[in-house]
């Protein structure tokens, strides 16, 4: 983790957490699945009029009923406690009660009316001899309140079918305006602004669509285990709130920048003027926007005024890039980095190094014959293997360290490396790790196999120096820094496995005819880049004997 002192934000405690539970009704119909949700009073503490599938916290009592339900053989207790309490709201809210007779047959809305709704739950259900069908709900998935709330809970959301005979009825105090709904009509409503829904809710009818029946639904569910945890982060974006799942591009920038939920970070790309990541962090995105670049070639600051600074990929020779780097260094760069030599990364090192007084040395690994003439580069030092770039100085609180660790990362590039800044458990990784795409192998400089390794040495250095995150040089700031770096290996290794079946369905296959098949879940229009990388997975699989010589001779056509 960044050290305390590098963070841009004091810490904050979140507010505790609730233990809730909230359940999703389900029922099929002929247009498909559709699922019961309630308006909340615009009188609650917690998303005021908002439509939300029934639930609340769970009591003490929900625990103490598990005699009185049916359960899983795989069901775990907190499991059942949950859908207890998910039973027990839907029913105080709803009038909707999952429970069944001695005879096993389902209650009905008689026997429903002949329950208080505000009387305790468990014992009017004991005394009218009702077990509660706690094997009959399910896991879907676990949502914690964000971090900038003042109310957060943790809470399940579980699926259920609803017993036949039942109707529900709002207890018009908590809940009002039952409604059965198809997912993708309660978003499309929430999007034209009459059906308000908030964060968890729209992303769980966005999975939720998906599925055919409820059958389907409760089967996925079968594992006991969530399809998905969250705890969503918010920025700022076009100046309004933004929330993110793990999952998405900027939740790992968010942790990074506004740890405890702060919602003050700025998600926008911009070129004009340097992005604060950490106190000794900056980020300036250059000017070169593209489908090889994404929103730009980030370059980054590492250091503070203190210390002087290290410029890392300097990115392509524009001017106005380049005086605005030099700015935001206050003209104190002591280092400039290059990751690697393609040219929206390495051409603007010599013009930032004429910028500045000290003329600071311009390091990296010189290209190899391999690279195109237009990534030609020759740094003023090669840097070694596991190199130390340290950056020091003083202040009131004393003797401060900025420490660059050099890793040589070959596979995107021959002479790629990427930078572990120590003190803080960072990783630079150039165009080696991307976020929101692969990057482009290119042989003959970039190599397959030289990637994948370089992907295991760069895992290894997350265990070796704690690294949480990844800052790339096109998009975000990526969190979960080991994580991200095994799927994008699997990501790869299960594009490979579908090169080898085209090769061997398709043996008489033009390259065109392989990429089209093999990369027929992207946009054809990056096809042409694609290919570049199915050649690279071609010469790794022919190296490696895993497809026969015929099946992997090729022409360019």
């Amino acid at each position: 983790m960044p050290r305390p002192s590098q963070q841009l934000h004091p810490h904050r405690d979140p507010a505790p957490l609730r233990p809730a539970a909230t359940v999703l009704l389900l029922r099929d119909s002929e247009q498909g699945i559709e699922v019961l949700m309630t308006r909340r009073s615009m009188a609650a503490s917690f998303a005021p009029g908002a439509y939300v599938f029934p639930g609340g916290g769970i009591d003490a009592a929900d625990e103490q009923a598990h005699a009185q339900s049916t359960r899983r053989a795989t069901q775990s207790d907190l499991h059942l406690t949950q859908a207890i309490a998910a039973i027990r709201e839907s029913f105080e809210e709803l009038g909707v009660l999952l429970a069944r007779h001695a005879d096993g047959s389902h209650v009905n809305t008689v026997d429903i009316a002949a329950l208080d709704r505000k009387a305790p739950f468990a014992a009017q259900c004991r005394e009218r001899g009702l077990t509660l069908a706690g094997d009959e709900v399910f896991v879907l998935a676990h949502w914690i309140t964000d971090r900038d709330l003042p109310r957060r809970f943790d809470v399940p959301f579980l699926v259920a079918r609803m017993p036949e005979g039942q109707s529900p009825v709002a207890d018009e105090a908590e809940q009002f305006e039952p409604v059965w709904v198809r997912p993708a009509d309660a978003l499309a409503r929430h999007k034209a602004g009459g059906f308000f829904i908030i964060f968890p809710t729209i992303r769980t009818l966005e999975r939720l669509q998906h599925y055919a029946s409820v059958d389907a639904v409760l089967a996925a569910c079968a594992s006991e285990v969530p399809l998905w945890t969250s705890c969503p982060r918010a920025g700022l974006l076009a100046g309004k709130e933004a929330r993110y799942m793990e999952h998405e591009a900027p939740y790992g920038e968010l942790a990074l920048t506004c740890p405890d939920g702060q919602i003050v970070h700025t998600l926008d790309w911009q070129t004009s003027q340097p992005v604060a990541l950490l106190n000794n962090l900056m980020r300036l995105t250059a000017p070169n926007p593209g489908v090889m670049t994404g929103p730009g070639t980030n370059s980054y600051l590492v250091g503070d005024p203190r210390s002087g600074y290290i410029a890392i990929d300097p990115g392509p020779a524009d001017d106005e890039h380049l005086q605005r780097l030099w700015h935001a260094a206050g003209g104190d760069i002591r280092m400039i980095v290059c990751t690697h030599s393609h040219p929206d990364h390495s051409p603007g090192a010599k013009p930032l190094q004429a910028l500045c007084a000290t003329a600071p040395p311009i390091l990296g690994l010189a290209s190899a014959p391999t690279a195109r003439s237009a990534s030609a580069f020759t740094p003023d030092r090669e840097l070694k293997y596991h190199e130390l770039l340290a950056l020091t100085g003083k202040g009131p609180d004393g003797d401060i360290s900025h420490t660059l660790k050099v890793i040589h990362t070959p596979g995107h590039a021959a002479n790629h490396l990427c930078l572990v800044m120590l003190e803080d458990g960072l990783l630079f990784s150039g165009d080696h790790i991307l976020n929101g795409s692969t990057t482009v192998i290119d042989p003959p400089d970039g190599d397959m196999n030289a990637y994948l390794e370089s992907l295991d040495a760069l895992s290894a250095a997350c265990d070796e120096h704690g690294i949480e995150f990844i800052a790339p040089a096109h998009g975000y700031v990526l969190g979960q820094a080991k994580a991200a770096i095994a799927g994008l290996k699997a990501h790869r290794l299960k594009r490979e496995a579908k090169i080898i079946g085209v090769m061997r369905a398709q043996p008489e296959g033009t390259i065109d005819d392989w990429v089209a098949a093999a990369y027929d879940d992207v946009d054809a229009r990056i096809w042409p880049v694609a290919k570049r990388s199915l050649l690279a997975h071609i010469d790794r699989v022919r190296g490696q004997g895993l497809v026969d010589q015929d099946e992997a001779s090729y022409s360019p056509r």
